[in-house]
């Protein structure tokens, strides 16, 4: 959406200054010092550069539909406050890459141990099982043994008592193909899980060696880019002096205004480039929290 909106602001301009030629060139053709073929030339740049300034203003409405799907909402709620974005951000190096602090690792790495766990269990499915049993009870009678009925409260509370203690083991011992087999399969999914480790560490690598190059070469380009728009602005400025006094003609004046449109965008959407290159090592990492951080600023 950012790159979008850089682009409506470079195709802005370029329609002003088609706008402007546009006139220059109807005062000359109406004052008989140009053909009128230079106006008709003028007025379709013109309209070439209208167009594409409509391209541009559809896309960041796009753009802010895609966002809204992601932030939730309607587009028209959809803003950017990230003036950070149209600057270069400091120069500084890549952000380190640690794999084991990577979110996917973490999680793999949890996987890892849950199998562990689980297969410590089964290793000790086969032990003996030692138990400990007790028991106690009491009784109330309202007879003696010779028959007699007592009278009164006689019965109604215990008044004999006794207990059991005992101590048991039980071993699955009919178990032990079964459980053999399950932990088998346990030690297999270990296994495969941590392979899984392994290709996400590559690939986390990958992915950091990739948003690394792409910086390095953001950062190259950047620099590079308004050395573009100030010669194209001064090839610019130079076709339209030869023009007005005759010495140049509308074909090399449009074009130079098509060079000066499109090295803006390519400025503005090289500045950002860095930034999504530095947003693809914070990927890469981890941890976006600097990213934000500095875009915020």
């Amino acid at each position: 959406m950012a790159a979008a909106q850089e682009t409506v602001r470079a195709a802005q301009a370029g329609v002003d200054r088609a706008q402007t030629v546009a006139q220059t060139i109807g005062a000359l053709v109406d004052a008989q010092l140009r053909p009128g073929a230079d106006r008709s030339r003028a007025e379709a740049e013109l309209a070439a550069a209208r167009t594409q300034f409509i391209q541009a203003d559809s896309a960041v409405d796009v753009a802010r539909a895609t966002l809204a799907e992601f932030v939730g909402g309607t587009p028209a709620q959809i803003a950017i406050a990230a003036p950070a974005l149209t600057a270069l951000p400091p120069e500084e190096s890549a952000a380190p890459l640690n794999p084991g602090a990577n979110p996917r690792m973490i999680e793999q790495a949890a996987t890892i141990d849950e199998a562990r766990a689980e297969l410590r269990v089964l290793q000790r499915t086969y032990f003996p099982h030692f138990y400990a049993q007790a028991s106690a009870y009491s009784r109330g009678s309202g007879a003696s043994t010779s028959g007699d009925r007592l009278g009164g409260l006689n019965g109604l509370a215990p008044t004999t008592a006794n207990g059991a203690l005992g101590f048991s083991v039980t071993f699955p011992i009919f178990d032990f193909a079964s459980i053999r087999s399950r932990e088998a399969v346990q030690s297999a999914r270990i296994r495969a899980q941590t392979a899984v480790a392994d290709q996400i560490a590559v690939e986390l690598r990958a992915q950091w060696n990739r948003a690394a190059a792409n910086y390095a070469g953001a950062r190259r380009i950047a620099a590079n880019t308004p050395i573009q728009v100030k010669a194209a602005r001064d090839a610019t400025d130079q076709a339209t002096a030869r023009y007005r006094t005759g010495l140049g003609n509308i074909d090399s004046l449009a074009e130079a205004q098509r060079l000066l449109t499109q090295a803006e965008i390519d400025d503005a959407l090289a500045r950002l480039n860095v930034w999504r290159a530095l947003l693809g090592i914070a990927a890469a990492t981890g941890n976006l929290d600097p990213f934000l951080a500095e875009v915020s600023r």
